[in-house]
């Protein structure tokens, strides 16, 4: 009834009428024009094509048989490079086999001269309700891309012939891929992990009475240790109960595997980088009880220094640590939004300055026109960049710059942050993202930190399905590469 409705109503479509008899585009104009549609008329193809070319029109109306260029031609023309458009052929050769040549070509229905208005009427309201029916399903599909890529568990589907219809940016990131679209492609092309593709041909064997889902347990190794994920394969179905592909969820599990380390390392942490500053701590202060220091002379508050000193260093231990918890633990809050990089990299720009100032070290930003927003935790990704930023200041000598770059590459923001610092050598680049590891040699010895701020940017970025790199050579800076999905991914 609705869908009725819909076409009774007043319409917005455009209509082209192309046929060589005036009469018959001057009729079609009246009757048409009086439902309300928008509609034009050409005389003969080349000039329909030619509106085509510069117009778009939602239903063409072409007789078959014209000079010049026959209805049969712009119907391939229309259908070729305007596939949207509705096409209906009107032929005075009301034959069996002109209709089945036009529909071969793409031509939704045929109405045969002479027509009535109510016939026009009839078959124009039944292409509106296909047009109407295609748009409904393209906004349903596109609304259920923008929910599927919103999910945190990584999503694929397949369709029988192991080709690619979905994969959203959490299952790319699971599996290591951050590469070029994977749409139409063969998993075998992108998934190279056997228990994945597996369970998909176990799952497209299936029959209608063994349907079943296939779940196990997927072990994956990166620079910052193992990564677990349950595994579901399924068909697929139709309302029909036929198998159309397979869908695969994969979901992690890493957490749950490593909470009970994690409370052991925790304890060990403890036991360990606290309690040295703390004993540490309680000497100095038991100088000053004891009196060996007399009165708060200059040796006293070298000691009192010290002492604060440690304190600090104690404070952003901990607060490091917890937060490093709180992530990879999936405790933390991650309430999304939409966020302006191009915005936010040129707030850190400001803050860090004059840090940065005091070394005579200048910041440049080239970020690209109308970056596309990110959906993620403003929170979270001011502190990505904040310690990004923030090392390359501490790690680099007075006098120099830092280079901050952002741009759009296969559906993922890539923001580089560039130093000329003293570099890091190849046997700590693979260590460099690990908890408490800190690259000590002659140019760094004195440079205060935990060890704690790369491996807290690593596990935010990659919270947020995104992907962090760095390239250095001692000596020669270091560059720090930052893949975030845009939120239009």
């Amino acid at each position: 009834m609705e869908l009725l409705e819909s076409v009774n109503r007043p319409s917005s479509a455009t209509i082209l009428v192309i046929d060589d008899e005036a009469r018959i585009r001057d009729a079609c104009t009246i009757v048409l024009s009086d439902r309300g549609f928008t509609v034009a008329s050409a005389a003969d193809g080349e000039e329909g094509l030619a509106m085509i070319r510069n117009e778009h029109f939602d239903i063409v109306l072409v007789d078959l048989m014209m000079p010049t260029i026959s209805g049969f031609d712009v119907l391939s023309e229309v259908r070729k490079n305007h596939p949207d458009t509705v096409v209906i052929v009107i032929t005075g050769y009301a034959t069996l086999e002109h209709s089945i040549e036009a529909m071969k070509k793409g031509a939704f229905d045929f109405i045969p001269k002479p027509f009535t208005p109510d016939q026009l009427r009839a078959v124009v309201d039944k292409s509106l309700q296909y047009t109407n029916a295609l748009q409904d399903i393209a906004e349903s599909r596109s609304r259920l891309r923008v929910m599927v890529n919103r999910l945190t568990e990584g999503v694929l589907t397949t369709d029988m012939n192991k080709r690619i219809v979905q994969a959203n940016p959490a299952f790319l990131h699971m599996i290591g891929y951050h590469g070029e679209d994977v749409i139409g492609r063969s998993v075998s092309d992108v998934i190279d992990n056997e228990t994945i593709l597996e369970a998909i041909d176990q799952t497209l064997a299936m029959t209608s009475a063994t349907f079943a889902e296939i779940t196990n347990e997927l072990t994956f190794s990166d620079n910052g240790g193992e990564k677990y994920y349950s595994n579901r394969c399924s068909p697929f179905l139709s309302n029909a109960g036929t198998n159309l592909g397979t869908i695969t969820v994969l979901h992690d599990i890493t957490a749950l595997k490593k909470i009970d380390q994690m409370k052991t390392d925790f304890v060990s942490m403890v036991s360990h980088e606290i309690r040295s500053p703390m004993n540490s701590l309680l000497m100095q202060l038991k100088i000053i009880r004891d009196g060996l220091a007399g009165e708060v002379t200059e040796k006293q508050q070298e000691i009192l220094d010290r002492a604060s000193e440690k304190i600090l260093n104690l404070n952003n231990l901990v607060t490091e640590l917890l937060d490093l918890s709180r992530i990879e633990s999936g405790l933390i809050s991650h309430e999304k939004e939409m966020v302006d990089i191009t915005q936010l990299l040129k707030d850190q720009q400001k803050f860090h300055t004059p840090y940065a100032d005091k070394n005579n070290i200048t910041i440049h930003l080239e970020i690209a026109e109308n970056l596309p927003p990110i959906l993620a935790n403003q929170q979270n990704i001011e502190e990505v960049f904040s310690n990004l930023i923030t090392n390359a200041i501490k790690y680099s000598p007075k006098n120099t710059s830092i280079k901050i770059g952002a741009v759009v590459e296969n559906e993922y923001l890539k923001i580089n942050v560039t130093d000329s610092g003293f570099g890091i050598a190849e046997e700590d680049l693979k260590n460099i993202f690990n908890r408490f590891y800190r690259v000590k040699n002659a140019t760094t010895r004195n440079i205060q930190g935990t060890g704690l701020g790369l491996a807290i940017v690593k596990s935010i970025v990659e919270s947020h399905h995104g992907s962090i790199r760095v390239e250095s050579k001692p000596g020669d800076g270091s560059t720090f590469t930052v893949k975030l999905p845009t939120a239009l991914a």
